[in-house]
C-alpha cells in the first residue's frame, strides 16, 4: 500500500476544471493534474486538491477560483516545470479571476500585492512530497 498525507491540503476538485489565463506559458505543460497549453488554457483534473487561499484571506466564494487558479500554477513552478518568472504573471491571474468572481477591486489589488509581497518562498523548487510504502 502507497500513501501521501495531504494535510496541507482542505480542498479537492470533485469535477474537472478549466480556465483561460491571460498570459502564454513557453510551451504545453503536463503533470498528473494538471495541464497548462501552450494557448495558456490551464485544466485541472478531478481530484486536485489545493489549500485555498493563504495567509490572513478567509476561503470566501469569491477567493476560491482564483486560489484554485494561484495554487496550480505555483506548484508548476516549485515543480520546476513552468519558470518562476511567470510568478507576477500567476499574482495577476489570482487578481483577475478575483474579480471576475464578484470580488471588489480594492480587495483583490490588496490581495495581489499581498502575494507579490510575501508569496515568492512560495514558487521555490521544493522535493517531492514523501510517499510512505508499508510492506506486508
Amino acid at each position: 500500500m502507497k500513501y501521501r498525507k495531504l494535510k496541507p491540503w482542505k480542498y479537492q476538485l470533485v469535477e474537472p476544471f478549466a480556465i483561460q489565463l491571460g498570459f502564454l506559458p513557453p510551451g504545453d505543460i503536463y503533470t498528473e493534474f494538471v495541464i497548462l497549453g501552450i494557448g495558456g488554457r490551464l485544466t485541472l483534473k478531478q481530484y486536485y486538491a489545493w489549500d485555498g487561499a493563504s495567509g490572513p484571506c478567509p476561503d470566501i466564494p469569491n477567493i476560491m477560483k482564483g486560489s484554485l487558479v494561484h495554487d496550480a500554477l505555483y506548484q508548476l513552478m516549485r515543480l520546476g516545470l513552468l519558470d518562476r518568472s511567470y510568478r507576477k504573471s500567476a499574482d495577476l491571474e489570482l487578481k483577475r479571476v478575483c474579480i471576475q468572481s464578484g470580488m471588489n477591486r480594492f480587495w483583490a489589488g490588496l490581495i495581489y500585492w499581498g502575494c507579490r509581497v510575501f508569496c515568492g518562498p512560495a514558487s521555490w523548487p521544493k522535493p517531492d512530497t514523501l510517499v510512505y510504502v508499508i510492506l506486508q
